[in-house]
This record gives structure tokens, sequence and C-alpha cells, in this order.
């Protein structure tokens, strides 16, 4: 799959913009806070409904705007397709795939895969639980539609859930609907915790290699799937941490609670690994999502570098580099000489300077 262009409207510091790809190396470089960062941004949530800044849809329309739209082509294979997204201030967005209205967001996701990688995303291995879940769940979502209703369903149930036990006393017939939900409950997490089970197990065994590679084979980084309750045992937990569930007001166990634990001779780098480590490691996972995309989708994805290259040193630089040789990639940096020293073509250059952006070559 390649991006072939994209044409932004009263999206973030852009009042128009289109811009022409190359199926190679995409470099967008220049100061800090020009807008480099938000023409992969409007790429990603429109590949993927999302911002990996996790906002909402009206901080990213142009200050004193009320819409934005973003039209994005893209070819998988020998088939084009024109993906159009309308964001507005007060209203949830609308999503067209070839001039065809989409019912729900969730119908784009897994058109395309996309994987963004931030200087942010070095600190997934020392943060909290919620960023790892969210790599789960963004890289799953794009790999198996199944899994983002399984998912879909279960936030939603929670949501509801959450409610009925911060009300509880002022419904009579509380415990009888706290029993169908937990049946509910039961149903999509179990789902949930298998596509989990599966989608860890292949990353471990390319992790490994990759992260193997990194360090000059002189560390083997392992992952495993803490998972906060087996499927078997879900719902007798519910059920036994009801009285807990009523009197916190939430929800205390379940997949929602689940985390990705990262070890080196059996040390928990997450709390006591050094910086080195956590970022080896954190690159490592980044560069096998790309893998597992090529072997689940048979296709690859577009990566999105978000000026990663001035955090990692000379040679993970050139790790990096030497791993995307054959994908579609866009990067943002302020110059162009880490790539000039790591012998790294460039297809097409762009300068971005104060929300304008004019191609170099």
């Amino acid at each position: 799959m390649i991006v072939e262009s994209v044409k932004l409207n009263q999206f973030r510091n852009y009042e128009t913009l289109e811009l022409d790809f190359d199926r190679g190396t995409n470099l967008f470089y220049g100061d800090n806070a020009q807008g480099k960062t938000n023409i992969l941004e409007a790429v990603y949530l429109c590949g993927t409904t999302r911002s990996h800044r996790a906002g909402k849809d009206r901080e990213m329309l142009r200050f004193g705007h009320e819409e934005a739209h973003i039209c994005m082509r893209i070819r998988k294979g020998d088939v084009p397709y024109r993906i159009d997204m309308h964001l507005k201030k007060n209203r949830s967005k609308g999503i067209a795939i070839n001039g065809v209205p989409v019912r729900k967001a969730s119908e784009l996701v897994g058109l395309g895969n996309f994987v963004f990688f931030s200087p942010e995303d070095l600190n997934i291995i020392k943060n909290g639980p919620a960023e790892r879940r969210r790599f789960l769940d963004m890289e799953l979502c794009q790999l198996d539609r199944i899994y983002l209703h399984q998912l879909s369903d279960y936030n939603k149930l929670l949501v509801q859930r959450n409610r009925l036990l911060k009300d509880y006393a002022g419904y009579p017939e509380a415990g009888v609907m706290l029993d169908i939900m937990d049946e509910q409950l039961v149903q999509y997490g179990t789902m949930i915790i298998q596509a989990r089970e599966k989608f860890v197990r292949e990353l471990a065994g390319i992790i490994g290699r990759i992260h193997g590679n990194l360090s000059g084979n002189r560390e083997i980084l392992e992952v495993t799937y803490e998972k906060d309750t087996l499927p078997e045992q879900f719902a007798e937990k519910l059920k036994q941490n009801r009285e807990r569930d009523i009197r916190s007001k939430m929800t205390n166990c379940g997949p929602h609670r689940d985390d990705l634990c990262f070890s080196i001779r059996e040390v928990d780098i997450r709390r006591f690994g050094s910086q080195g480590q956590q970022r080896t490691a954190a690159l490592s996972l980044k560069l096998a999502e790309i893998e597992i995309v090529k072997q689940s989708v048979k296709d690859t994805p577009v990566l999105l570098l978000d000026d990663v290259l001035s955090e990692l040193d000379s040679r993970r630089q050139r790790y990096l580099l030497e791993s995307i040789h054959d994908i579609q990639t866009m990067i943002t940096g302020t110059g162009v000489d880490d790539f000039v020293e790591n012998n790294f073509k460039i297809n097409r250059l762009f300068q971005v300077t104060d929300g304008t952006v004019s191609q170099k070559n």
C-alpha cells in the first residue's frame, strides 16, 4: 500500500495544502512549530480515524473555523481509493470512501495500515499500562476488523457498567442489570483476551530477533502478556469483585487492566531498565509492528516517523534507516544531516515554513 497524495483544508495551521508523495522516502524538514507534524497527523488520522495526539476533532480545526477537510488518495496493488474526512467543531466526523459515505468511522479502519513513531513512543516501555494497551489495540484494530468491533462493544458496555455502579443505590433492579452486563462483558472480554494472546505470541518471536540485532546480541528481550484475568476465570472474578466494584464505583477486573511486560534476563525493564534499554526496546517494538503487518496482511504499511532520529544515537539511527528502505516512509526533522551521514536516499524533499510547504527536488 502507498499514499499517493493528500489535500488539507483548514486543518491545524494549514489553510490549504496539496501534496503528492513518492512511494519511497518523503522528508519534511524545517524549524520546530512550523507544521511538519500536522502533515503526518493528517495522513494517520485519515487512515485510522484517530490522531496519534489523541485530541478531539475540534482541536484540529484551523483557528476560527468550524470545519476542516482531508482528502487522501491511496493505492493497494492496482486498486485506487479516495478517502474524504470532514472534521466538524460540534459534530462527529464525516467519512466517505470513493465518494460513498460510511455509516461508522470503524468501516474505514483496516483499509490501509499505518505505523506512527514519535519521540513519545520511546517512552512506551516506561510509561503506564494504558500506553501499552493502546499500542496493542491500535495495531489489532488495523489488522482485525472483528477485534475492532469486539473492543468497541466491550468499551461501551464497560462505560454503562461503571455508570450503573456509580448510581447503584438508585436502581432497585441494579443487581439483575449487573448480571446481564457481566455476561456480555465476559463474552466480549474473552474474545479480546484471546486475540491479544495470539498477537503477543507473534510479537514475541519477531521482537526478540530485532532487539538482538540492535543490541549486538548482547541482550535478549522478552515480551509477555500480563492478563488481568484468564478468560475462564473472568465471570467468577466479576462475581467475587462485585461488592468491591460497588464501593469503588468502577469495574476492577477485565482486559481493560491488561499490560505488556518487557524483560531482559528476567529483569522487568519497565521499572528497572536503563533509559538506553527502554529506548532500544521501544524501537524494537515499532520495527516489530512493521513486520507483523507485512506477515498478517501480506502488504507493507506506511511508516510515519515524527522527528525520531534526533532522539536516537547513530547506531540506532543507522539500524532504523536500514530497516525501512523497502516501505513508503514520511519523516519529519529539522534538517537532512542525519540522512546524509547515513547515506540514506531521500526520494522527495519538502521544506516546511510556517504552514507553507515547498518541494526541493
